[in-house]
C-alpha cells in the first residue's frame, strides 16, 4: 500500500522584527517567516501595563494574520510596569540613565504577552507571563559603566538580562524562563499546540 500523504503544516509567521524574539523562536526548530506588524503601540488613557501588553500582542498577531490568512501568526509585546506605570524603551543614554536611577533598589514587573492567531480556523488566543525583577541598589558609576558597555537603548527598563544586564539585578521571579527576553516559550508552545501546530509532531512530519 502507498504511504498516505500527510498534510503540510501551516505557515508559521512571527509578527515581530525583534531579533531577540526571532532567536528565541528558533529554539522550537519550526520553520517560520518574519513579518513586521503595523500597529500603533501607544497606550490608551487609563490602560494598565498588563492590559497594554495583552492588547498589543493580540493586535500585532491579528494585523499580520489579516495579510496572511493562511498562516499561524505569533504576536508578542512586553511592557515594564513600575507601580502601575508603563516604562518604555529609553532610546538614548540620557533616558536610560534616568530609568535605571529610578529603578535601583526597586522591583519591576515585566508583562511579556504572546498571542497566536490562525484566521483559517478562527483561533485567536493571548497569554501573559509576568516576570518580577528586583534591581540592586546601583551606584551612578555602575549604571553609567553598564550603559557604556551594553547600550541597551532598545530594551524596556534599560537592562538586557541575557547579557551583562544580569549583573544589575538582585532577583528574577518567573515561571516561564524566556519571558524576560521577550517571548515566553512555554506559553508560546502551549498556544501553538492549541491551534494545531505542535513542534514535536511537526518535526516528525505529522500535523495534529
Amino acid at each position: 500500500m502507498p504511504t498516505p500523504t500527510l498534510p503540510a503544516p501551516p505557515r508559521l509567521i512571527l509578527g515581530s522584527t525583534s531579533v531577540y524574539r526571532r532567536e528565541l523562536l528558533q529554539r522550537l526548530r519550526l520553520p517560520f517567516e518574519v513579518v513586521a506588524p503595523q500597529v500603533d503601540e501607544s497606550g490608551r488613557q487609563g490602560e494598565m501595563p498588563a492590559a497594554l501588553a495583552l492588547r498589543l500582542a493580540l493586535e500585532k498577531a491579528e494585523d499580520v494574520a489579516r495579510r496572511h490568512p493562511d498562516a499561524v501568526v505569533i504576536g508578542a509585546d512586553q511592557v515594564a510596569d513600575l507601580d502601575g506605570e508603563a516604562i518604555g524603551k529609553p532610546g538614548n543614554f540620557e533616558r536610560a540613565l534616568a530609568q535605571l536611577q529610578g529603578l535601583r533598589g526597586r522591583s519591576v514587573v515585566f508583562h511579556s504577552a504572546v498571542a497566536v492567531v490562525r484566521r483559517a480556523t478562527g483561533f485567536a488566543q493571548v497569554l501573559s507571563a509576568p516576570v518580577t525583577v528586583r534591581f540592586r541598589a546601583l551606584s551612578d558609576a555602575e549604571i553609567k559603566r553598564y550603559l557604556q558597555l551594553e547600550q541597551p537603548y532598545d530594551c524596556a527598563g534599560s537592562a538586557k538580562c541575557e547579557t551583562l544586564g544580569i549583573s544589575l539585578l538582585e532577583s528574577i521571579n518567573s515561571d516561564d524562563p524566556t519571558a524576560l527576553v521577550g517571548l515566553p516559550l512555554i506559553r508560546t508552545s502551549a498556544l501553538l499546540r492549541a491551534c494545531g501546530l505542535d513542534a514535536l509532531t511537526v518535526r516528525a512530519g505529522v500535523l495534529q
